[in-house]
This record gives structure tokens, sequence and C-alpha cells, in this order.
């Protein structure tokens, strides 16, 4: 999904997973280009996985926007991006079913990518990948976020 207005919001995110499953913690960075003010925000759970955490950050920065915003998404994740970019058309279409060996098989993690579509619908994203553990700053911070919210599960 790309943007046709001018971006006004970044939100970084990253996702981490102590075993996979195991206990797990999301982080992510807003900016208001405008502005230039920022909202950092993490979470957890217990018993998860690290792609769960990588779409539940994304999932947590759309929802706290108050309004329709064209936004850049920062994230290392592969999986929510070409989740968001290309898959999840043809997840809808087949009923948010995925292809396995000629088979329709559920998609895994269907209830953050059902929210991850209606928050999409109401803004405008557009996927930047950052390469993991690269030095890219808030890519750092997120996954500092990430890290010390899933320890407080251990």
């Amino acid at each position: 999904m790309t943007s046709k207005a001018s971006i006004e919001i970044h939100l970084f995110t990253d996702g981490a997973c102590s075993g996979n499953p195991g206990p797990g913690g999301w982080g992510l960075i807003l900016r208001h280009l405008g502005s230039g003010k920022e909202v950092e925000a993490s979470g957890g759970e217990a018993n998860t996985t690290n792609n769960r955490m990588e779409l539940q950050a994304v999932v947590e920065g759309l929802r706290r926007l108050k309004r329709p915003c064209a936004v850049e998404l920062f994230t290392d994740s592969v999986y929510v991006g070409k989740g968001l970019s290309e898959w999840m058309k043809s997840w809808k279409r087949n009923n948010w079913r995925r292809r396995d060996n000629n088979q329709l098989v559920p998609v895994k993690n269907e209830d953050l990518w059902r929210q991850l579509d209606e928050l999409a619908a109401i803004h405008q994203i557009k996927y930047t990948r950052v390469p993991g553990h690269s030095g890219h700053p808030e890519n750092e911070r997120c996954d500092e976020l990430a890290v010390a919210a899933g320890k407080r599960f251990r």
C-alpha cells in the first residue's frame, strides 16, 4: 500500500520473543513529522510468537492515531511488510485462507491480520523495510522496548 498524500507520521515497530512460542513483547515509536512529537509504547504476552508481536506493534501504533493519516511504516519484519503489501488481498479474497501445497489453509494470526486490515482501510500506509539489528536508531530502540516488555512475562 502506498500513500498518495504527503507522509505525516513515521511509525517504527519491532517485535521480540524469547522462544517461539514463548514470552514476547512489542515496541513502537510514533513520530508526527510536522511537530516532531514522538510517542513510545510497548507491551507483551506470556505465550506468543515473534510474528504475533511484530503484527501487534503495527496494530497498536495505528490504533493510537486519532484521525486518518498518511503513515510510513518502518519495520524489519518481512512477514508484516509482505503481508500488508502483497499477501492480504488474496487472503481476503480466499476468506482469510492461504495456499499451502495446493490447499487452502487458515492464515496464521488471522485475528491480528483482520485488525490490521481494518486500520489499513483508514490510513494510507507506505511500507519501508529496515534491516534488523543494523544500527538503525529507531529500530534498535523499538527492539529494546520489545525485549524489555517481553522480559516482564518470564
